[in-house]
């Protein structure tokens, strides 16, 4: 006889995430290099060339260094802190498990304003922790209403809170201002803000220096600036005390040769990130001017995505993957009516435009939902 599931793990969803299904692409006979994917919100522009080049010449018959100091110092000289404030991962997912691990027990209350990225709610089902998940309102288009927020801190006093700034799927952000009313309000709270987009943002504020406020952990990510998706690599910035902490619960050799390389490369390519934000941000105008002028409006974002609302979201997404289009159903969101769009390079979002306009999708769609 089989062993029986923890309680907490029978039922458990997995998070749907962007990106191309292989089995799905298979079934349909379309080849995955022929796909345009707009469901990932990372820099079409590809990872730095000098970053490519070099990983060749790694070595891969060594074991990786289970500290990741080199990235560590790298980062600590980049942000203005200590090597001591850092902890790199396994991408965003894993620190957002150990988090969970380290700090979340059975029946803790945890605060999750929605729509966001569903690997919160994953990792805190895993602790068993029960979970509160205020929505934000379409007439806001999805903002968080801080207000709101403060107001069931003072309620209901959670042990950890999970936010999104700039949020996914919305790519609304809330200013430094918010951002500290609340840390400030949760003092009893572990506070944990998911910047992974920070770097997208067109005019964000550091929030490295509200660290020393003692409650707030930081999630950076690697992968999505520098194109490194495949290689999974993020960092939390917090307080030595919580560094220490998550470092208890990581698994050895947590990052791989390969990550730790490409994130070293990647951070002496600044000017190479700043000329894909600007291809970046040309590309956006575009697509929001032919979306709007076929009768589509863009929710306002202040990053490299969006959502749009489409009618049948899943319908509207299996149309366009039939052409070789791959946008995000937002239905996992909890928003069935929307896709989320991100921004790819010029062309792209031009065969994009022609594609809806020349197929009927959208009107096809409104009908069928």
């Amino acid at each position: 006889m089989s062993s029986p599931l923890k309680p907490k793990i029978t039922g458990l969803r997995p998070c749907p995430h962007g990106g191309i299904d292989y089995l799905e692409l298979e079934r349909l006979k379309i080849s995955p290099e022929s796909v345009i994917d707009f469901s990932v919100n990372s820099n079409p522009f590809g990872p730095p060339p000098a970053v490519t080049k070099a990983l060749a010449e790694v070595a891969i018959d060594r074991y990786p260094d289970s500290e990741a100091i080199e990235l560590r110092r790298a980062l600590a000289t980049k942000l203005g802190v200590t090597t001591n404030n850092i902890l790199v991962g396994n991408g965003s997912i894993e620190l957002v498990r150990l988090v969970a691990l380290a700090y979340l027990e059975k029946g803790d209350l945890v605060l999750i304003p929605q729509p966001t990225f569903g690997e919160y709610e994953v990792a805190c089902r895993l602790a068993g922790a029960r979970l509160l998940k205020p929505w934000a309102e379409r007439e806001v288009n999805f903002r968080i209403r801080v207000a709101g927020l403060i107001h069931l801190i003072r309620q209901h006093q959670p042990k950890a809170i999970f936010l999104s700034n700039p949020n996914n799927p919305t790519g609304q952000y809330l200013s430094k201002e918010e951002v500290e009313e609340l840390i400030d309000t949760a003092k009893d709270s572990l506070v944990v803000i998911d910047e992974a987009y920070i770097n997208f943002v067109d005019d964000g504020w550091c929030s490295i220096n509200l660290i020393k406020k003692g409650n707030l952990l930081l999630l950076r990510s690697m992968t999505k600036d520098y194109a490194l998706a495949g290689l999974r690599l993020g960092y939390v910035v917090a307080e030595e005390s919580i560094i220490s902490s998550l470092r208890q619960v990581q698994s050895p050799w947590s990052v791989n040769v390969v990550a730790q390389r490409a994130g070293l490369l990647a951070l002496k390519e600044e000017r190479y990130f700043e000329a894909c934000r600007n291809g970046i941000c040309e590309a956006r105008n575009f697509l929001v001017t032919g979306l709007t002028s076929l009768g589509l409006h863009p929710l306002p974002s202040q990053c490299n995505f969006f959502l749009l609302e489409v009618g049948g979201a899943k319908q509207f997404r299996q149309a366009l993957l039939e052409k070789g289009i791959l946008v995000r159903d937002c239905t996992s969101f909890g928003l069935p009516e929307y896709i989320r769009l991100a921004v790819q390079t010029l062309p792209r979002c031009q065969r994009l435009i022609t594609v809806i306009k020349e197929c009927g999708i959208l009107y096809k769609c409104w009908l069928r939902h």
